[in-house]
């Protein structure tokens, strides 16, 4: 798998904007925003719930649920083309993912803000593989406790990125609202869960 690593100090990044060539990237688009069964997810936000800034669906092995905001998401099953796709990114980097946050940004007002997807059941250095498609959006990254230290990124369809070892830790992620005319996107958020008695609490629906 030819990934770039990308420069920025504390940071495990590397990505490939060409991923997956255009005709399956179009293909795997096309299917993906047909056939899942995209939701509102609610979340708490300063002490209220509020409807999620796009429209998500949590794909996984049954046992890969989680407990957010006082709700609890039982997986969807895995669809064809992302079960074959977690397979090639299995075996190109060598992770063993059990889910994957599928996110639909309708257009530009779709967004989400600065976090980091360090819940104790991604583990210390969690390995996270992001696939985009459809519309090019900008990804940010900014260091929790030096903002200077920062990288902005643009995701077009079919890249992919990996963020892995410390960068949870150190750095924080967005994807920015934008008024410029965009089309949908969809993000693809490979992971791996760690189940606590069958069950995997508080993972939230980060990503990109």
């Amino acid at each position: 798998m030819a990934l770039t690593p990308l420069p920025l100090e504390g940071a495990d990044l590397r990505f490939d904007p060409h991923w997956l060539p255009r005709a399956e990237a179009d293909a795997l688009f096309a299917a993906l925003r047909r056939d899942v069964p995209w939701e509102v997810h609610r979340i708490r936000l300063f002490g209220r719930e509020v409807d999620s800034p796009r429209l998500s669906c949590w794909i996984g092995d049954p046992d890969a649920r989680y407990r957010y905001s006082g709700a609890r998401f039982e997986p969807r099953p895995w669809p064809p083309e992302l079960r074959a796709l977690r397979g090639r990114l299995a075996a190109g980097l060598g992770a063993d993912f059990n889910s994957v946050l599928a996110n639909l940004y309708r257009d530009g007002r779709d967004a989400m803000g600065w976090h980091s997807d360090d819940e104790p059941e991604l583990g210390p250095a969690p390995v996270i593989a992001s696939v985009s498609l459809g519309a090019t959006r900008r990804f940010l990254l900014r260091h929790r406790e030096h903002p200077r230290q920062r990288l902005a990124l643009e995701l077009p369809h079919g890249s992919l990125l990996v963020m892995a070892g410390t960068t949870q830790r150190h750095y924080k992620h967005a994807l920015p609202r934008t008024v410029r005319p965009v089309g949908a996107r969809i993000n693809l958020t490979f992971r791996r869960v760690a189940s606590r008695g069958g069950e995997a609490d508080r993972v939230r629906s980060p990503s990109p």
